[in-house]
């Protein structure tokens, strides 16, 4: 964890519960941030977790639901600082196969929700004098082709360049917009894309991490830790000039 201490600051992420979005939760929290979880997955409302954590259960393919997420945040803890969009999915089949429902879905949470969110956090933070941080978890995906993820490689694209958007156009207003840009992350849903890519490709799961291991400079596919890591880096002093930016977390094996 890098020595930063951000006590007093409020962070909202998007799909906090598991995965790279539980990741940034936790280490915001041991850096004495107030969190704001929203995710799809949390019981109805809002629950105060504790004192300085809260989660609210949100759609981010909803307008509703984004301006409603910022408002848990300001009634909570007064502000936002950052906002973090994390929320993601995905689905496997080979382009020639997608379903338009499977195009619809990828698309909807991965783009529409960073679109939504974001622009209901940048609102408020304009509201608040400006400054702020926001930090889109886009992919690899959003600066390669990748076989069989044809809809979450168009949705990642489109996070990198709405990214760059909001960054030109706020960035007058001393909010910094960046992406991360994570490589293979041990994740429920990576596990989930390597026994349907798997079954795609008439491999097993077990050939299927062999071939991402194989793939990585540095010899090992990334923890949530990993990611969360160059988050709380974006969202400190340390980076208060840098803006636009899509930072890679891939161990090498995008260099981009």
């Amino acid at each position: 964890m890098l020595n930063i201490d951000i006590t007093g600051k409020t962070l909202v992420v998007t799909g906090g519960l598991t995965g790279i979005g539980k990741g940034i939760a936790d280490l915001f929290l041991k850096a004495g941030a107030n969190v704001v979880i929203g995710d799809i997955a949390c019981k109805p409302g809002v629950t105060l977790i504790h004192e300085r954590l809260v989660q609210i259960r949100i759609d981010v393919t909803s307008g509703e639901d984004a301006a409603r997420l910022i408002e848990c945040s300001v009634d909570s803890f007064g502000r936002i600082d950052f906002l973090v969009n994390n929320s993601g999915t995905s689905t496997m089949d080979f382009a020639v196969d997608i379903k338009e429902e499977d195009w619809d879905k990828v698309m909807d949470i991965n783009a529409k929700g960073v679109y939504l969110v974001s622009q209901a956090g940048a609102r408020q933070m304009l509201r608040q004098g400006g400054g702020g941080r926001i930090i889109n978890i886009a992919s690899q995906a959003g600066k390669n082709g990748y076989r069989c993820m044809g809809n979450y490689v168009a949705s990642k694209h489109a996070v990198l360049g709405f990214t760059k958007v909001m960054a030109l156009e706020l960035a007058r207003e001393q909010i910094l917009v960046n992406a991360v840009c994570p490589g293979i992350v041990e994740t429920d849903m990576k596990k989930r894309e390597r026994v349907e890519g798997a079954a795609l490709r008439g491999m097993t799961p077990e050939d299927i991490l062999a071939e991402d291991r194989s793939q990585v400079p540095l010899g090992r596919t990334a923890e949530p830790e990993d990611v969360a890591n160059v988050v709380l880096f974006l969202a400190s002093p340390l980076a208060s000039y840098m803006t636009g930016q899509a930072i890679n977390v891939t161990g090498g094996m995008t260099m981009n």
